[in-house]
């Protein structure tokens, strides 16, 4: 019996007209008209990471900015909150390794966007509030931290970087 259905779901599939090859994806816009309250949650296992979350906070801020929407950056109310391995990007001795990453930090910074790093973290790291990045705000811990803005409305996004494995010309 189970091959008849597949038989029959089979011919249905093939026999029945197919939609969307004629046509392709619409674009929509979506009424962003709210002010943006926003808390990311950057936690990473290898401090090379942060790299690709910032392209999280990229996807947020770009579009936010651009047409049609037009926000300005006193539209958008973001913080980071980075309490993980990524923190050594901070610190003011690795700025040559993590430069790149540091200056698109500084750039969203300069923005509004708040970079708060656990002082928890900090200090595991022996870290002080001299060896950080004068745009780095230190605060008693990072998972307060989180609570805190998400119980004032803040949403929250916790980037899920993972490892690439393919460029995008390998597997279009």
């Amino acid at each position: 019996m189970g091959n008849v259905r597949y038989f029959l779901l089979l011919c249905a599939t093939l026999l029945l007209p197919q939609q969307g090859w004629a046509s392709s994806a619409k674009m929509v816009t979506t009424p962003y008209t709210d002010e943006q309250k926003i808390v990311f949650d950057f936690y990473f296992d290898e401090p090379q990471k942060i790299n690709a979350a910032l392209y999280w906070l990229k996807g947020l801020v770009d579009p936010l900015m651009a047409e049609p929407y037009n926000l300005a950056p006193d539209d958008m109310d973001i913080k980071v909150i980075l309490h993980g391995t990524e923190i050594v990007a901070l610190a003011k001795h690795n700025y040559a390794q993590y430069q790149i990453a540091v200056e698109r930090m500084r750039y969203y910074a300069d923005l509004g966007v708040e970079f708060r790093l656990c002082a928890i973290a900090a200090r595991n790291y022996d870290y002080a509030a001299s060896d950080l990045q004068d745009f780095v705000k230190l605060v008693p811990s990072g998972i307060a931290e989180l609570a805190h803005w998400q119980s004032k409305g803040y949403v929250l996004i916790a980037p899920n970087v993972q490892e690439k494995r393919y460029r995008i010309d390998e597997i279009r």
